[in-house]
């Protein structure tokens, strides 16, 4: 398999990002958000990091992780000190289901967990994204609760360290 790499978002990816933000896939598990692109990709803030993958150097998929409680919209409304949330996508349909997206997964969980303090992650797919709520329990994920984000049913997955870390000693026997 085809290792990707990965570098932080630049306001040069702007193109790239709106095109993907026009994708039958892309749409179907994000269909209402406008990313606001132009203004946040050069917008540094301290709750929030914003990742390109690339493959042999060409983006193919993005990734946000950010601190929920912190993050200034309140979009995940109180949320406990120590976690952080994903957003993750491959831009272009024919790099789907080729195993990008759990390189994306392992990467971003190395990144949160790197930092001793945090507890957990949330993710939030559509409610009727069956497929995505299969990827997110394949990951040890575990549902929480449904919730209304705007306009759109979700379900909130969880995957708490303590589970992470039972699986990383499972995939090391």
């Amino acid at each position: 398999m085809t290792k990707i790499s990965f570098r932080l978002a630049t306001l040069e990816d702007l193109p790239t990002l709106q095109f993907w933000d026009t994708q039958a896939h892309v749409l179907a598990s994000d269909p209402d958000t406008d990313w606001k692109w132009e203004l946040e990709l050069p917008r540094k803030v301290e709750w929030r990091e914003q990742w390109v993958a690339e493959l042999d150097g060409k983006p193919m998929g993005f990734l946000q992780i950010i601190d929920p409680q912190q993050e200034e919209t309140h979009y995940w409304g109180k949320v406990a000190p120590h976690w952080r949330a994903i957003d993750i996508w491959i831009g272009e349909a024919d790099n789907l289901n080729k195993g990008y997206g759990t390189q994306m997964m392992h990467w971003a969980f190395n990144r949160c967990f790197a930092n001793p303090k945090v507890k957990g992650i949330l993710i939030d797919p559509l409610k009727r994204n069956v497929s995505a709520h299969r990827f997110y329990k394949r990951f040890g994920f575990k549902f929480k609760e449904e919730c209304i984000f705007g306009e759109d049913q979700c379900y909130v997955f969880e995957l708490k360290r303590s589970d992470w870390e039972s699986l990383q000693l499972q995939e090391k026997q």
